[in-house]
């Protein structure tokens, strides 16, 4: 009990530290990730070995991108991403108006179309290990929420009989939020990083070193996607440290994206 208590006092602690800020090119919410080290991967599957990131610090969105921020976007530019809608329900129109909930994660993008967006809004896409600190938060948990799977109690918006493998409000959830606060980074939608993908990547590192603001592979024919989606009920997909991957023009209804920021 003792123990848990200096816990909670220095998750309390590191919490009220955190920074909050609002992008006024594209009103996103952003959480501020301060430098230092963490442990990425947990050696299983291909996020092994686990090793020592120093990354330097930076913003990350609270929530992911959402139908009303992308629709700005389209607005704006006229930008509109190649859909299938055979694959997917797109949930904005080509003038930018929002068919679905405003307020849900924008779906139905490449990996290209996440990329122009984060242009177009001063930002980027974030690397798999901004993504990942910023998911398991201060204490380097195993999911957002702390190291066990409740299988009873939805902590992320998981496939179950409730949800019609539908997505969510992006602050919905607000028991399974990071320890650096950020909503959703398990279930609800899938989301790009900017790294191109390598099963062996991890083990490419020296575990005995520590990497610094690592980048990805050079060169791929997949990119990075993290954080299981609606469609998944397996607690597995929804590790802060499962690595995933598509190909850069897959486009459905169950993949997003957040960005990452250099502000102030």
């Amino acid at each position: 009990m003792e123990q848990t208590s200096k816990l909670l006092h220095q998750w309390l602690q590191e919490s009220l530290l955190n920074r909050i800020i609002v992008n006024t090119k594209d009103e996103s919410v952003l959480v501020f990730i301060p430098e230092g080290k963490f442990t990425m991967g947990d050696s299983q599957d291909d996020d092994n070995p686990k090793h020592e990131v120093f990354l330097s610090g930076y913003w990350i969105g609270m929530y992911c991108i959402t139908n009303a921020q992308y629709a700005k976007f389209i607005q704006a530019t006229g930008y509109y991403p190649l859909q299938h809608k055979a694959l997917c329900n797109p949930s904005i129109d080509k003038t930018g108006k929002t068919v679905g909930n405003p307020l849900h994660p924008i779906t139905c993008i490449g990996w290209e179309d996440a990329k122009a967006y984060a242009k177009w809004a001063n930002c980027q896409l974030p690397t798999e290990a901004q993504w990942e600190k910023a998911a398991r938060g201060p204490q380097g948990l195993l999911y957002p929420w702390g190291n066990s799977w409740n299988s009873r109690h939805c902590q992320c918006n998981r496939h179950n009989r409730n949800n019609n493998n539908k997505t969510c409000l992006v602050y919905d959830y607000p028991t399974g939020v990071s320890g650096y606060g950020t909503y959703n980074q398990s279930g609800n939608v899938w989301e790009w990083c900017a790294d191109w993908y390598d099963s062996e990547y991890y083990r490419s590192s020296n575990s005995k070193q520590v990497v610094e603001n690592p980048q990805g592979p050079d060169a791929g024919s997949y990119r990075v996607i993290r954080g299981g989606s609606s469609l998944y009920n397996e607690p597995g997909y929804f590790r802060t440290t499962y690595r995933y991957w598509h190909d850069p023009g897959y486009r459905r209804n169950s993949v997003g994206f957040r960005l990452v920021c250099r502000l102030g």
